[in-house]
């Protein structure tokens, strides 16, 4: 007796795992390529495709250690960043980094940093000064505080829902209208 082979809704499950593209994963377990698309979409309508990704992703979450508190958590850190946190203000109102108590929330939200340093003559004989430059990017704060926002409902459409009398008194006073002569 050999092997029991696997059904290729469950490769398929595997392998749209792997992508999140419902087409490539298709192909990649052997529908051609004209009906992918279709097959996907068919496939990611049934119930033991669905709970296989979901196990899959669910499982792969655990052994991450990806969880929704900690998704939000980082986001909140790229959110909330402010430069002021990063910079020191002297008394002649120029700005500089001073990154030496960096903490590990504020370096979360850090999504660049170029540091440059040169030597410059000061023209005075043998002179030099070293001349330090840094340069740093916090996360886009626009597209965490977004995320969050929607994350907390707070951006969502709303729709005014009527009753059906209300529709009808609506529906009757647009006939009125209509039928009303031009010049009355």
């Amino acid at each position: 007796m050999g092997k029991k082979a696997t059904p290729r809704w469950k490769l398929f499950a595997h392998e749209y795992c792997k992508e999140m593209n419902g087409t490539k994963a298709a192909i990649s377990v052997g529908y051609k390529e004209k009906s992918a698309t279709m097959q996907a979409s068919r496939l990611l309508t049934k119930e033991k495709v669905k709970s296989e990704v979901e196990r899959i992703l669910a499982e792969r979450a655990k052994k991450l250690d990806i969880s929704a508190e900690k998704v939000l958590s980082e986001l909140a850190k790229m959110a909330f960043a402010n430069m002021q946190d990063y910079i020191v203000v002297d008394s002649e109102g120029y700005a500089y980094a001073d990154l030496s108590n960096l903490t590990r929330e504020q370096a979360a939200a850090i999504q660049e940093i170029t540091t440059d340093s040169y030597t410059e003559s000061t023209g005075e004989g043998d002179e030099t000064r070293i001349i330090k430059k840094c340069k740093f990017k916090l996360s886009d704060k626009r597209g965490s505080l977004e995320l969050l926002g929607k994350h907390l409902k707070l951006f969502t459409d709303k729709t005014e829902i009527i009753g059906l009398d209300e529709l009808a008194n609506l529906l009757s006073k647009a006939r009125s209208r209509v039928q009303q002569p031009a010049n009355a």
